[in-house]
């Protein structure tokens, strides 16, 4: 691997951190090493940091299993449940951005395992709701509690990967979402099969269950992150010195364009475009995603083999986005692949209330999902790519924030508009608009990181 030409590292940015050379070009060799260095800290981040994001989407989503017992228990209407299930984004929009700037402060290690260990407790508390507000409340709070993981994750991967290593990053991360649903929906379908035990019926053991792993997660949080490369004790001097300093060299050319402050963000018109994109992406992913088992059940089978047949369309998606941004990583223009799977989800989505034939109207789903996860594994190296310092962490911040808004949205409306049709075709032919939409926009906004960062290394 070589470089076409020396790349300077700028000593403004590199006096954060004693082991940056400031000021030196930095040669084939070193970005050679530096190569080596993302490799081993991509197998040493990745692992747990996946993990915790499995958990993270099977928390906020497994109340679409437990719906399928508990809407009866609780008296819940469809436009209650959505209401009640939307009211997580809520929450999550109200404190994602100061929760993000404390993790900017503070670090990843000590903020990401309060997230964890608050939102597994709470998330166990979700068991013991006895009706409509208490619901309601309680999904609001696992809102706040949860606030500002993802975007913190989004964050901290510029702390510790540049330009396309991050664009890998992201998108190894983001499989954690059909994961979450190839393992929850067979082990939450199994649960509910089982009936109650201990006074407690299958929904409440369900939610139960699932909540430990947030806590035991949260708790090796802070024996396993580590804030920044330059307090990586698994990394010699050398390799701490050649990292920081290729990360200095993007972080301080995206500043020079974009600026790097909370400000800059917040006065950028091109986030808040980028915000409503991510609203339309995430009212089809929650949207269909809570509703999933419920559509599912239409097709006449058991609790089990809703659980199993809602993995389906998550197990070919998770193929279909890893292939779907390593295509987009080798593309000059990334546009194209971000438009084009929200594009093909709507499209799916709309096919599948045409049909009547449980295989056919799967198949649909399969497309409908596999599309919104490609869109997610393709969209988030866009901010990423411009934006960086507290810009960032604002700037993402307010990107998920506003984009979560979609998570109210998606469930609330699939809810209400079900109760007044008395189906499912209207309220999926609303979200497919929707999703059509966030792929008009993205295509007319185009890449605003184009020609900002890394230089391309052959």
């Amino acid at each position: 691997m070589h470089i076409s030409q020396p790349i300077r590292a700028e000593s403004a940015t590199q006096a954060a951190s004693p082991h940056q050379t400031t000021g030196t070009p930095m040669s084939a060799d070193q970005y050679a090493a530096s190569e080596r260095t993302l490799e081993k800290a991509f197998r040493r981040i990745l692992p747990f940091i996946f993990a915790c994001y499995v958990i993270s989407y099977l928390d906020r989503t497994n109340v679409g299993f437990a719906a399928l017992t508990m809407n009866k228990d609780l008296g819940l209407t469809a436009q209650q449940f959505g209401l009640g299930a939307g009211l997580f984004f809520i929450g999550y929009f109200l404190f994602e951005i100061p929760s993000n700037l404390i993790m900017h402060k503070v670090g990843a290690r000590i903020w990401i395992a309060r997230i964890m260990i608050t939102w597994g407790l709470i998330s166990m508390a979700t068991a013991f709701v006895a009706g409509p507000k208490s619901f309601a409340a309680a999904r609001f709070m696992l809102g706040v509690a949860e606030a500002g993981f993802t975007p913190g994750i989004y964050l901290y991967f510029t702390h510790w990967f540049p330009g396309k290593w991050r664009a890998k990053v992201t998108a190894a991360f983001l499989v954690g979402i059909p994961v979450a649903n190839m393992i929850g929906s067979p082990v939450s379908g199994a649960l509910l099969q089982l009936g109650g035990a201990h006074g407690l019926r299958s929904w409440q053991w369900l939610l139960l269950i699932e909540g430990l792993p947030a806590i035991a997660l949260g708790i090796a949080c802070l024996f396993i992150l580590t804030d920044r490369p330059e307090k990586a004790s698994w990394l010699s001097h050398d390799e701490k010195n050649v990292l920081a300093q290729r990360l200095a060299i993007e972080q301080r050319s995206i500043a020079g364009k974009h600026g790097s402050s909370l400000r800059d963000a917040m006065t950028n018109w091109r986030v808040f475009v980028l915000a409503l994109v991510n609203f339309c992406g995430i009212v089809g992913s929650i949207g269909t995603g809570l509703w999933m088992p419920q559509i599912i059940k239409q097709f006449g089978v058991g609790h089990a083999m809703i659980g199993w047949l809602t993995a389906i369309p998550y197990a070919i998606g998770a193929v279909v986005m890893i292939a779907w941004a390593r295509w987009a990583n080798r593309s000059a223009h990334r546009i194209p692949y971000v438009a084009g799977a929200l594009c093909i989800a709507a499209v799916a989505l709309a096919i599948s209330t045409m049909l009547d034939a449980p295989l056919l109207k799967l198949i649909a789903l399969c497309f409908t999902v596999s599309g919104i996860l490609a869109f997610q594994a393709t969209y988030w190296a866009i901010p990423s790519g411009f934006l960086t310092g507290r810009a960032a962490a604002g700037g993402i911040a307010l990107i998920v924030s506003i984009g979560n808004l979609g998570g109210f949205v998606g469930p609330s409306m699939i809810g209400a508009i079900k109760d007044l049709t008395g189906g499912f075709t209207a309220p999926l032919l609303a979200v497919a608009a929707v999703l059509l939409i966030g792929s008009v926009t993205i295509a007319w906004l185009g890449d605003p990181g184009a020609g900002v960062g890394e230089k391309s290394h052959a």
